[in-house]
């Protein structure tokens, strides 16, 4: 599989995401963080709080949902092997050698390069710190997803999805519950929320609309971490790390595929102009998130400028393939909704040219729930076996 190089540039773009060509790597690294290292985040917002009267179950789907969300909760404390040891050096150097044809240290010709002079120890720190990093937004995204699906909660008309937000709510505080516990015990602390996920999240938030909730974090934030959890989980050779992964991955799949199910009949209804917009976020979410991965505070903690690295790093070929990967629950999803192709098929030109169009016929989160929910019973069945 091959990645397209992204083209896009000129006011348009500007006036999307700030800048007018998407490799900039001055406006990229320009962004600052919101929070700043500071111990709290106030992110200003107004929208209404919505009750509604009507407590007639009319959507069945939902339902379903909602009865699978409450067998399927799983307690962070006591159904994860917490006494594992892990040895984060030793984990980071077996999954270098795990990988097919890949050996420790680096795929490419470092001289005149920041790693001419590296050996097996910067490589293994890399290594270390990148996991890290990865935790740590992992950690700070579901935080995120928990305050926004709070706000589903309060603003969202229907019932059913009031209910089935609720049991989210529940799961998102489960999920950083135990991201924070592995980087705290196995790891040795945490990086800061990266720029780039702090300002997509913090743009969800000001928006008072709970469509825009649904479609910031349920399709684009969620379904990009669905993703990443299923390619750490497939590389990884840590256990507990796995089974951490497993759980998560079960939970985030049903919550993907909520978000498809609230909005699917709402952007059916909505004139051009509307979906134009909501494209346009959708697009823009897209980029923070593509931009987040080039992880500039690991290099800056590793003493390597991020101005001197990246334009080598953003031309990796394997990391162009695995910044792509990332898209592959996000665009069938977007295709689903009627995302790609209404407004003239804004959004299908703007993913052809982000490289990442080619997943549009994978198989959508509404679908795949179902496949997680079936591993899920089997699990408990042999628990209850035992």
């Amino acid at each position: 599989m091959t990645t397209t190089e992204p083209t896009m540039s000129g006011p348009e773009l500007e006036a999307l995401i700030g800048r007018s060509e998407i490799n900039d790597l001055e406006a990229i690294l320009s962004v600052v963080s919101p929070s700043d290292g500071e111990p709290e985040h106030h992110v200003p917002s107004t929208f209404d709080t919505l009750f509604t009267w009507n407590y007639e179950r009319s959507h069945a789907p939902m339902s379903r949902l909602y009865e699978k969300a409450k067998n399927s909760q799983w307690n962070g404390a006591t159904d994860l092997p917490w006494d594992t040891e892990v040895d984060i050096e030793k984990v980071v150097a077996d999954n270098f050698l795990a990988r097919a044809g890949g050996s420790f240290g680096a795929d490419f010709d470092p001289a005149g390069t920041p790693f001419a002079k590296w050996g097996d120890k910067e490589w293994l720190q890399l290594g270390v710190e990148s996991n890290r990093w990865t935790m740590s937004q992992f950690l700070h995204g579901e935080q995120g997803a928990l305050v926004c699906t709070a706000r589903i909660v309060e603003t969202v008309p229907s019932i059913d999805a009031k209910y089935y937000a609720a049991t989210q709510v529940m799961d998102e505080a489960r999920h950083v519950e135990v991201f924070a516990r592995y980087l705290h015990d196995k790891m040795g602390g945490e990086y800061q929320m990266n720029a780039h996920l702090g300002l997509l999240i913090d743009d969800i938030l000001r928006d008072s609309r709970w469509d825009m909730t649904y479609l910031g974090m349920q399709i684009m934030v969620e379904g990009l971490a669905l993703a990443a959890f299923g390619f750490i989980h497939q590389m990884t050779t840590e256990p507990l790390l796995k089974q951490l992964l497993r759980y998560v991955m079960s939970d985030e799949a049903r919550h993907v595929a909520f978000g498809v199910m609230g909005l699917k009949d709402v952007y059916s209804q909505m004139d051009a102009a509307e979906i134009r917009e909501r494209q346009e976020f959708a697009f823009e979410a897209a980029v923070r998130m593509r931009d987040r991965f080039l992880q500039q505070e690991v290099w800056e903690r590793m003493g390597i400028s991020a101005r001197d690295i990246l334009p080598m790093v953003m031309e990796n070929e394997d990391r162009k393939l695995f910044q792509s990967m990332l898209f592959s629950k996000i665009v069938p999803n977007c295709k689903k909704l009627g995302l790609l192709d209404a407004a003239d098929g804004w959004l299908r030109t703007k993913f052809t040219e982000l490289g990442v169009i080619q997943f549009e016929d994978w198989v959508d989160t509404a679908v795949e729930y179902e496949t997680f929910d079936a591993v899920n019973h089997d699990r408990e069945a042999q628990a209850a076996a035992s």
